[in-house]
């Protein structure tokens, strides 16, 4: 079994930031991919970043330009680094680890809450 612990969620002004931390343990191990997603209230799941054991790295267009994913392997701990905040990123937001094959897996936090508020 793994287990994905987030932290760093919070209340934040538009213009703001925050770092988003996602820690992993037990039989989550690499190679594998790591990444965040989000769902704001009374919508669906959506995408948010993603990186690699190899530190590729991906983003929704929404979020390019503001927000950055980075990974500790020795800590095997996911960052999201969260910048230029506005109201329309306030969600619960989820660490993933997912891997393919036959030591497949695809595990989930239980999400951590960021309101971007006045």
């Amino acid at each position: 079994q793994g287990l994905l612990e987030e932290s760093g969620g919070g209340l934040v002004q538009p213009g703001g930031s925050l770092r988003l931390a996602c820690a992993a343990s037990g039989n989550i191990v690499g190679p594998n991919a790591m990444g965040w997603y989000r769902q704001a209230p009374g919508k669906r799941r959506e995408y948010v970043a993603q990186i690699t054991t190899g530190g590729s790295t991906k983003y929704a267009d929404s979020v390019k330009g503001r927000f950055t994913i980075s990974r500790d392997n020795a800590k095997n701990t996911v960052y999201l680094q969260m910048n230029s905040l506005k109201p329309e990123d306030t969600a619960v937001y989820y660490c993933n680890a997912e891997k393919p094959g036959p030591d497949s897996y695809d595990y989930w936090g239980q999400g951590t809450q960021v309101t971007v508020a006045s």
